[in-house]
């Protein structure tokens, strides 16, 4: 299986073009922005020679609405964790206490983090975002991205030089000082969550918030850089667990039954049927200006139900949701991580982490959403084999 931990990841290559490499406190090659210098890319004569800016950028987009409301927003929190690399402050707090943690960060708050697995995921929201203001200017039906981190406040610095160093559009910060986000979550209005805190993970889902959880993996695929690609598995993810129930107390045959008989009865709702939503709502104001064919969120169902045994009452469940998904695979078993390699999303969604590993070592970043039964049967697992 490939090593999925908090451990550092292989920076993809064309994500961080700009950085003037040197050493940093991460155990990296990455810049410190003091030393950085960037172009404009905006520059109108291109042939001219680039004018050097300032690394911090500049926060004006002409005609845009940039502080949405909770309510009108697709709110996604992303935790430090995820967004950026921080294995070694980790092992600093965890050998050293979190004084000599707080020390630390401040001593080295001019350098920047290296991205994390969920960094080309908020780099495609903002492609999206982009797209959006320039067909609605003054509309707030936009990704709304909120960093969350357990940190003191002391850290904010860095976290916002590194925000403003990767060009990142984020103006909304939890800083919660070692206290659960969880009830500043539900205040936003979040859409969804990613942490690399299982339990918090966990807690997140019991409060009825779009949740998983997002490893540090030691492979990436590249991605795309214009249009946003999101996978998920069906049951226990967009669907409720009630189908793999009885395919994990009874049997394959048993579940082929179970669906034939249920066919045209809807599953229930998973834990992020509610972000799907969210991704379709801005999906369709894309082809109500003619963007169908050139839209930038493109979606996915992958999963091991087979389409003539069990598949039509998945379809029949989207449908009667109003929910279009733009590409389902239906593998009758087969491994997911080759037909992920292909099609490159930013981020899938699956509740077994079996599934995860396999994405994983295809270079999938893969969340897991730690719902259903398959959980317990998980545990169970590892409690035999003693893992």
């Amino acid at each position: 299986m490939v090593k999925m931990s908090l451990d550092p990841i292989q920076v993809m290559s064309g994500q961080v073009k700009e950085l003037k490499v040197s050493p940093s406190s991460n155990g990296d090659t990455r810049g410190s922005w003091e030393e950085k210098e960037v172009f404009d890319p905006n520059q109108l004569d291109r042939t001219a020679k680039p004018k050097p800016v300032t690394g911090r950028r500049a926060r004006k987009v002409e005609g845009g609405v940039f502080f949405p409301k909770p309510e009108n927003a697709v709110t996604v929190a992303v935790s430090s964790r995820v967004l950026f690399r921080t294995e070694r402050e980790q092992r600093v707090f965890e050998q050293k206490g979190v004084e000599e943690y707080l020390r630390y960060q401040i001593e080295h708050e001019n350098e920047p983090f290296a991205p994390g697995p969920a960094f080309p995921f908020v780099k495609a929201l903002e492609t999206v975002n982009a797209r959006l203001r320039d067909l609605y200017p003054q509309s707030e039906e936009l990704f709304d991205i909120v960093l969350v981190t357990y940190n003191h406040a002391h850290v904010g610095i860095r976290l916002i030089n590194t925000i403003n160093h990767h060009n990142l559009f984020i103006e909304r910060f939890c800083m919660t000082g070692g206290s659960s986000p969880i009830g500043y979550l539900k205040a936003w209005q979040t859409n969804l969550y990613l942490s690399a805190d299982a339990e918090k993970v966990r807690e997140a889902l019991a409060e009825g918030i779009a949740a998983a959880t997002m490893f540090v993996t030691d492979k990436i695929t590249e991605v795309s850089e214009s249009q946003l690609r999101v996978a998920f598995d069906g049951d226990a993810v967009l669907f409720s667990d009630e189908s793999e129930r009885i395919f994990k107390t009874h049997g394959l045959d048993k579940f082929f039954e179970h669906e034939r008989e249920n066919e045209d009865i809807l599953l229930d709702h998973g834990p992020l049927k509610g972000f799907l939503e969210a991704l379709g709502k801005l999906q369709k104001k894309f082809y109500a200006k003619g963007q169908r064919l050139d839209c930038p969120i493109r979606t996915y169902l992958v999963t091991a139900r087979s389409a003539a045994s069990s598949g039509i009452r998945a379809l029949k469940t989207l449908r009667a949701w109003g929910l279009e998904i733009d590409e389902a695979l239906f593998l009758a078993g087969a491994p997911k991580g080759p037909m992920l390699e292909k099609i490159r999303p930013h981020i899938y969604f699956d509740d077994q982490m079996f599934h995860v590993e396999g994405a994983a070592e295809m270079g999938t970043v893969a969340a897991h959403v730690p719902y259903g039964i398959a959980q317990k049967y998980s545990r169970q697992q590892n409690s035999s084999t003693g893992k």
